[in-house]
């Protein structure tokens, strides 16, 4: 009678024809032969893992940063303008108006209080109008017209004691509606 293999049966391994030794070895098993390729492999993913988290420490330390421009500058001297007259040399590079009076000097911040437009200053109608949506302000930067909920906002100014030139801070600003137009710091007194 012959053998017959039972689905329940194991059949014992034979080792195959050519080994050396009649052993197999097994997949992932590291030898002298393999052994450079293996450290060389560790090597590089451990710079790779080095490298990338320098590169995310580099991005926490040195984030990106949006500079904005600056906030405080020397504007000249008194005598650099004229008196009644709105002086735009500083709008577009500074976003700021100047403007004399007989008695004071002030700088307004070219800002829409509506929706952060740019006005424009209309000198033969005499106030600065918003394009956006039609909003008006006085010279002295009250609102008189349009949807704009309230008068432009000043910037500080004050004379630089040292060389007696005019210095313009948008870092700090005064709002009409809150009472504070009446702060030194608003306003040049001639």
């Amino acid at each position: 009678m012959s053998e017959e293999i039972t689905p329940y049966q194991v059949v014992p391994k034979t080792p195959l024809a050519g080994s050396a030794a009649g052993d197999i070895r097994e997949q992932g098993e590291i030898t002298r032969r393999n052994f450079p390729f293996v450290l060389t492999a560790a090597w590089l993913a451990l710079t790779a893992a080095l490298g990338g988290l320098t590169s995310v420490l580099g991005r926490f330390m040195f984030p990106n940063v949006l500079f904005e421009p600056v906030q405080r500058f020397k504007a000249g001297f008194m005598s650099d303008y004229a008196v009644g007259e709105v002086d735009e040399r500083w709008k577009d590079k500074f976003g700021i108006w100047l403007v004399r009076t007989e008695e004071i000097m002030y700088a307004l911040i070219t800002v829409c209080t509506h929706l952060g437009c740019t006005p424009n200053w209309l000198p033969t109608q005499n106030k600065f109008k918003c394009p956006c949506h039609g909003s008006g302000y006085y010279k002295s930067g009250i609102n008189f017209e349009g949807p704009t909920p309230r008068p432009l906002e000043r910037a500080k100014i004050f004379i630089d004691p040292s060389d007696g030139q005019i210095v313009v801070d948008k870092a700090k600003q005064f709002h009409q509606e809150r009472g504070e137009w009446v702060d030194p710091e608003s306003f040049i007194k001639l």
